[in-house]
């Protein structure tokens, strides 16, 4: 019965919904039909919201965000101030899941740590297109500059730093420096795991990142050149945010583990409460907040789900390629203005 309610409320949802994600439909859907609204923990995803609150300068947000903070009822709270609506007309979302990595590092180069991680060179102008990456570390033009942050045992590890955009970096003398995305060089991102697929070296659903990882370790020469089908390059900075705090995101606030997702700010607006439906394995019906973005993340068809930090939370995001739709919470007062007027 539970399946049947379920498959009949998607296509509930699909139906309705034919705007565009920033305005409502003629006919907003109701909480009702968003399938395990009522079992989450409304309270997780409440925290993770008021934390965004100091970001949301638009007026149509301030009448949430002023009673946020004091609420006890957080259920109640999100169905008196937001209208959900689903995102992408219905078609699927692909899920993936990032992390903070935890690597072992140096601040001076030694025999084991010899791949340098890289602030942003003063050439480098926001939004510029700079070298790719194959460019880059071929040509060494980053090499005796000065702009080493950091220096890590392993060339894979400086490459996935990258792909997640932060990391916490263990020293030799025990203390962790916290590193953050700073710069790109404007290149496009091509995953590696989908040119292993494209080869025709492994399915999509065989490619995790210990796959990517075993792979060019294995084939240390094809491997660099796999590494430099991504053209994209990553600086970063030193950030000061403490351990029991996950990364900063993009709106400079920590994202929470299993609250905060990465979207495409022109398709759901950054603070904005966004429910997750996934057919994963296990799935994920839960309320979260867009507090960050990703270079791979474009359009309506694509989500990152903060999984956390360490170790274990990397084999989880790494494995993560789930199906499912966003729905996104507008404030009300913003749907039921752009809902059409009977005429009088």
């Amino acid at each position: 019965m539970r399946r049947g309610r379920r498959a009949l409320a998607w296509l509930t949802l699909v139906a309705l919904s034919h705007a565009p994600i920033v305005s409502a439909d003629p006919q907003p859907l109701t909480f009702a039909d968003i399938p395990g609204w009522a079992e989450d923990d409304h309270r997780a995803a409440l925290a993770a919201f008021v934390a965004s609150c100091p970001t949301l300068t638009d007026p149509a947000w301030q009448a949430a965000c002023a009673a946020a903070p004091e609420e006890t009822d957080a259920r109640g709270f999100f169905e008196r101030y937001f209208r959900p609506s689903l995102v992408g007309q219905g078609k699927p979302t692909l899920f993936t899941g990032y992390y903070e990595p935890e690597i072992a590092a140096s601040p001076v180069p030694t025999a084991r740590f010899a791949y340098p991680i890289y602030r942003t060179p003063p050439e480098l102008h926001p939004g510029a297109v700079w070298f790719d990456r194959e460019t880059i570390e071929s040509q060494g033009l980053l090499q005796g500059r000065g702009l080493e942050l950091a220096w890590l045992a392993d060339p894979v590890d400086v490459f996935f730093l990258q792909i997640q955009g932060s990391g916490r970096l263990l020293m030799p003398d025990g203390h962790i420096m916290r590193v953050g995305f700073a710069a790109k060089n404007g290149q496009p991102y091509h995953s590696v795991g989908m040119e292993l697929v494209r080869r025709g070296l492994y399915t999509a659903a065989q490619v995790s990142a210990r796959t990517i990882r075993n792979w060019v370790h294995a084939n240390p020469e094809a491997g660099r050149e796999l590494l430099w089908t991504n053209p994209s390059f990553i600086f970063f900075r030193k950030v000061n945010v403490p351990a029991a705090l996950g990364p900063l995101g993009a709106l400079h606030l920590p994202v929470t583990p299993g609250r905060s997702l990465a979207v495409d700010p022109k398709v759901v607006p950054l603070g904005a409460p966004v429910w997750v439906d996934t057919t994963g394995n296990p799935p994920l019906h839960r309320l979260m907040v867009a507090q960050d973005i990703g270079t791979a993340i474009k359009g309506p068809g694509r989500a990152d789900v903060f999984i956390g930090s360490g170790f274990r939370a990397g084999e989880i995001a790494g494995r993560m390629r789930d199906h499912g739709h966003m729905i996104v919470l507008l404030p009300v007062d913003r749907v039921e203005a752009a809902l059409p007027r009977e005429p009088e």
